[in-house]
């Protein structure tokens, strides 16, 4: 029976597999998994912290910053990194979006429900492009203001979206409905 790769499936071992080394060169042997390694440097104002943290060492000459970028908050000198959406905040975005695309379907049916009254109160053009930029407008109301609110606080895209919500209600939709009175 071969021992050789096949069985290395089976077992949790085989990490020391010089054959594994991408980096070793060809004829070289790998260091032993205890052998102490060099000691690092890190620049000023990092701490290593963990399991061989006590010999890394201060790089006081270290000249690139590899810290991640922070977004300038304005003219206090403060500085904050941008931290990635939670949970509830996609979800609550999700939800909101789905406002905007439902409210761009409500605008639609209702608008296209009324367009034999409108005929009497507006010209036929007047009222197609009325009737198209009503129905863009929660999503275009959507799209900018999660443009234009990309690097500030959460709640102020939360806030701004709310605002579009009530502002945007499809009232043709509302007072009409689908099928009419």
């Amino acid at each position: 029976m071969p021992t050789g790769r096949d069985d290395d499936a089976l077992r949790w071992d085989g990490d020391d597999d010089p054959t594994l080394d991408v980096g070793a060169e060809p004829g070289a042997v790998p260091e032993p998994a205890g052998a102490p390694a060099e000691a690092a440097a890190l620049p000023e104002g990092w701490n290593a912290v963990g399991r061989g943290s006590e010999t890394v060492d201060r790089d006081a000459d270290a000249d690139v910053d590899v810290r991640p970028e922070a977004a300038d908050t304005g003219d206090t000198g403060e500085s904050r990194v941008r931290e990635p959406m939670g949970n509830a905040e996609l979800i609550a975005l999700g939800v909101l979006g789905g406002f905007s695309l439902l409210y761009a379907v409500g605008w639609l049916i209702g608008g296209l429900r009324l367009q034999a009254v409108a005929e009497f109160l507006v010209a036929p053009i007047a009222y197609q492009v009325s009737l198209w930029l009503a129905v863009l407008a929660p999503l275009v109301w959507f799209t900018t203001v999660c443009l234009l609110t990309a690097g500030s606080r959460p709640w102020v895209r939360f806030a701004w979206l709310a605002g579009g919500v009530v502002l945007l209600l499809p009232w043709p939709f509302i007072m009409v409905g689908v099928i009419g009175r």
